[in-house]
């Protein structure tokens, strides 16, 4: 159960530093957000739960096709101003491209 809440409190305290830190500068926020920290942890805890690595492998090969999927997300929150779009309209397309890329490679790629 420990285990457990340090988890939580180790992605807390990343969504809370980059939240932070993006409000006074923007492009560190976003370094930030590049590093695969998560992954980074999420790795380093499945290896010492298990330590099972063509699972780790398994689960780095679908991150690897999943994340640039998700990168449509970013577009209408990166031209939102530009387009007149508010925050949460810009962030509803943004989800509803990433369910589409991600629903889609899911729906016609080669199961797992």
């Amino acid at each position: 159960m420990g285990w457990l809440i340090l988890r939580a409190f180790i992605a807390a305290a990343v969504v809370v530093a980059v939240a932070e830190v993006s409000n006074r500068l923007p492009r560190l926020g976003a370094l930030l957000l590049t590093l695969p920290v998560v992954s980074i942890i999420a790795f380093v805890m499945a290896w010492t739960k298990d330590a099972d690595l063509p699972a780790v492998s398994r689960l780095a090969r679908e991150t690897l096709i999943l994340v640039p999927l998700g990168l449509p997300f970013f577009v209408p929150l990166a031209f939102a101003d530009r387009l007149g779009l508010s925050f949460w309209s810009a962030f509803a397309i943004g989800v509803a491209l990433a369910s589409a890329t991600i629903g889609l490679w899911f729906w016609l790629g080669p199961s797992s």
